[in-house]
């Protein structure tokens, strides 16, 4: 590919997920090409820089925005930032990606949505579960099912979520150089109607489980509420537009060295079943089993389709790039993003009352 066709990415913060979740992956893919990056520790920037051979180096974004023509935007920042810096990125004009959630709330989830919608551009967010070749591998096979009805209604999806191990040594080559921030780093407030405990327990729930629920919405195709919350936090439990049931099982049992989520699409004759790896696991896609018992005398089937050998960070990053270039739709815009937190409210609420 020539150089002038490749897609000039800007990438603004490469701490631990920037580097090892995303600045690696989009290293590899010939169709882009970090260009510069922003860094408020001026020398980890540096490191970084020299390690992946990226031209130049900005203490902060705006001289980053200032100075170079980019394509795309990466900012990998914690998500209590979202609502600060985005409004200042997207003035850029440019496509950005961003890590999961959209915000630190609902409130300021709507914030950053306006300011995407009063801008010349789009965002994507990094629910890369999506790009797992496992889940997009099922999510079209479901499609096909419901459309073809050869195993009746889809009736329940579940997804079972233990904690576990995510980074399994995802974060082995980190580079650190020891250095302090530049300058101060302003987060989101917490929002005006809750209070601190419940804040806090809402801002444990979209940063661990707004997979899930964005998870839930990507296999149903439709939009879904909160029906139940159970006040233990283990279950939360949806109806979709349709009057599909969802479940969220939330730890219900915790692993130490193991990842063991589990995705399951339930038709009234066999189902499709994923079972997705570790967040920071190289390589290694998720697995997909289909059940097919249509009865009437029929043998029932069990298959087991495999995967090509690409891992959902990676996946993710060409998905943007893809999208950059005008070749697919991002994989979850900031509409859908703000849907995620307006299931997390219902569920704190519900689950608080």
């Amino acid at each position: 590919m020539a150089e002038s066709d490749r897609v000039r990415i800007g990438f603004v913060g490469v701490g631990g997920m920037g580097q090892c979740a995303h600045l690696r992956n989009y290293h590899v893919i010939p169709e882009c090409e970090v260009v510069a990056l922003a860094e408020v520790r001026e020398a980890t920037g540096r490191l970084v820089a020299e390690r992946y051979g990226i031209p130049r180096v900005y203490a902060n974004h705006s001289e980053m925005l200032a100075n170079e023509e980019l394509d795309a935007i990466v900012a990998s920042q914690p998500y209590t930032r979202h609502g600060i810096l985005l409004p200042e990125l997207v003035k850029a004009g440019k496509p950005i990606f961003i890590e999961k959630p959209l915000s630190s709330s609902l409130e300021w989830g709507e914030k950053v949505l306006q300011s995407v919608e009063a801008s010349d551009t789009w965002l994507m967010v990094g629910y890369h579960k999506r790009s797992d070749p496992a889940s997009m591998f099922a999510r079209e096979e479901v499609n096909r099912l419901k459309a073809s009805a050869e195993l009746g209604k889809l009736k329940y999806i579940r997804i079972l979520m233990p904690a576990g191990d995510w980074i399994t040594n995802g974060f082995l080559g980190l580079l650190n150089a020891g250095d302090t921030p530049n300058c101060a780093l302003d987060v989101e407030p917490a929002p005006s109607d809750m209070d601190q405990k419940t804040y806090e327990e809402y801002s444990a729930f979209v940063n661990y489980y707004i997979h899930q629920v964005n998870l839930v919405r990507y296999f149903l195709g439709e939009d879904y509420r909160v029906t139940f919350a159970d006040p233990s936090g283990v279950l939360l439990v949806g109806q979709s537009d349709s009057g599909i049931c969802c479940t969220i099982e939330m730890s219900p049992y915790v692993t130490t060295i193991d990842w063991q989520e589990q995705v399951l699409v339930a038709f009234e004759k066999g189902y499709v079943k994923v079972t997705l790896p570790a967040p920071l696991a190289s390589n290694r896609p998720g697995t997909v089993e289909i059940l097919r018992d249509p009865g009437e005398g029929a043998v029932p089937v069990t298959e087991h389709p495999q995967m090509p050998w690409e891992h959902a960070m990676l996946g993710q990053a060409r998905n943007f790039v893809a999208a950059v270039r005008g070749e697919r739709p991002p994989m979850t815009d900031a509409a859908e993003a703000l849907e995620d937190l307006r299931v997390a409210r219902q569920y704190i609420d519900l689950m608080k009352a």
